[in-house]
């Protein structure tokens, strides 16, 4: 499932930089060479439609990332590293040797 997510927030991404840059900015923008084809269908309805792709994907990154971060979560919690398995060996070992006192052996005659 974070997989799934991960790659839905990338695809995401991607769309929503392809349809910032089509947007009409305040210097004209890619939209001002489609200025003849937006008055078929009205320039306000095609701003309009991306304004609202524009905060769809928006809030479909954010929810992506939200999610993947609760699925990480969990996902790091059930599982350790090595290092740390060998750590705690090392620990348990030491406690074993400090709790039975070490033996020196009988002197060979």
């Amino acid at each position: 499932m974070y997989l799934f997510l991960t790659i839905l927030a990338v695809v995401a991404s991607i769309i929503l930089v392809l349809i910032v840059l089509v947007q009409n900015s305040k210097g004209g923008g890619l939209a001002s060479s489609f200025s003849s084809s937006n008055q078929i269908m009205g320039v306000r309805k095609t701003t309009d439609f991306l304004e609202k792709a524009t905060w769809t994907l928006v809030s479909v990154i954010v929810l992506c990332s939200v999610l993947a971060a609760g699925f990480a979560k969990n996902h790091t919690e059930a599982a350790t590293s090595a290092i740390a398995d060998e750590a705690q060996a090392a620990q348990e070992t030491a406690a074993q040797s400090e709790a039975a006192p070490f033996e020196e052996p009988a002197p060979a005659k």
